[in-house]
């Protein structure tokens, strides 16, 4: 399956700031759309979209801390380059510990920032897969019924058969039977595959539920 081509979102304040920037990848032939606010960018912001992000971090109103932090909220996975005409080394921390690839400060190198935009569009690519990878094992476990959920559940806790059979009141031959049915609907060959997979899943959604 050929991946989409990635988008390069620029939001900044500063028209001069993205038309100049949409100018250099366009030069490069990367597609770009720029956004002159967060409120605007988040309008059109299309979670399933393969893309990364260039963001200025003092905007009116809304902010590219705020806005990162709306995106952390969302649970998006599009990598963000921060950019700033008064960086500084707390601020280039905060961007990091929250999330984003880089941070450089205006004015910045064409090369370097297209070599960085370009890292970041390798990445946004490896993470829009695990993404989708994602979705379709959500999509699966939801097909699950609800004694294969138990059953489920209880594999990943690292339960024999004999035991779980024991705590459902049901036979081991059954217990088998909705294991086999369980790593069929999930298209997963192996328990130990099985198990990892799906114990992601479930501590991220977790965490995503948590305060």
């Amino acid at each position: 399956m050929t991946l989409p081509a990635p988008v390069v979102y620029i939001v900044d304040d500063d028209h001069g700031m993205r038309t100049s920037l949409s100018w250099l990848l366009d030069s490069v032939g990367m597609a770009s759309e720029g956004y002159a606010s967060a409120a605007e960018f988040l309008a059109a912001y299309d979670p399933d979209r393969l893309a990364c992000l260039v963001l200025d971090v003092r905007m009116p109103e809304v902010g590219g801390f705020d806005l990162q932090s709306e995106l952390n909220r969302r649970g998006a996975t599009l990598p963000i380059i921060f950019v700033s005409g008064h960086g500084d080394i707390p601020m280039s921390v905060r961007a990091l510990q929250n999330g984003a690839i880089d941070f450089v400060e205006k004015p910045y190198n064409s090369q370097q920032m297209l070599d960085r935009v370009q890292r970041a569009t390798k990445l946004a690519a490896q993470r829009h897969a695990a993404s989708q990878k994602l979705r379709q094992l959500r999509q699966r476990l939801e097909s699950l019924t609800t004694r294969e959920t138990e059953v489920l559940r209880a594999v990943v806790d690292g339960k024999p058969s004999k035991r779980i059979a024991t705590e459902l009141a049901i036979s081991v031959k059954t217990v088998d039977v909705h294991r086999a049915s369980v790593k069929e609907k999930l298209g997963v060959a192996s328990v130990a595959k099985l198990v990892r997979e799906v114990a992601a899943v479930w501590d991220l959604d977790a965490g995503l539920l948590s305060p």
